[in-house]
C-alpha cells in the first residue's frame, strides 16, 4: 500500500441529513429512489452502516446550482 494514501473522512447518514438540512427519512428515501448523493454501505442487512463523503454531498448540492430561473437543468 502506498505511503501517501489518504482517505477522506466519512460522516454518518444522520450527520449528512443534518448538513443538508433534510430529514433522515428523506435521505433514506433518496437512497431508495437513487436520487440522492453518492454513499457507501458497509456491511450487510439492517445492521449495515451508511456513510457519506463530504465531497459527495457538496457535489450533489452543486448539481442543483442555477444562475437563472429560465435554466431547466437535468437534476
Amino acid at each position: 500500500m502506498p505511503n501517501n494514501l489518504t482517505i477522506e473522512p466519512f460522516i454518518t447518514a444522520m450527520d449528512a441529513a443534518e448538513a443538508l438540512h433534510i430529514n433522515i427519512k428523506t435521505l433514506a428515501r433518496y437512497r431508495v429512489e437513487g436520487v440522492g448523493p453518492r454513499y457507501f454501505k458497509l456491511g450487510r442487512g439492517r445492521g449495515a452502516r451508511v456513510l457519506y463523503r463530504l465531497s459527495d454531498l457538496v457535489a450533489w448540492v452543486e448539481s442543483f446550482e442555477r444562475q437563472s430561473t429560465s435554466e431547466t437543468g437535468t437534476s
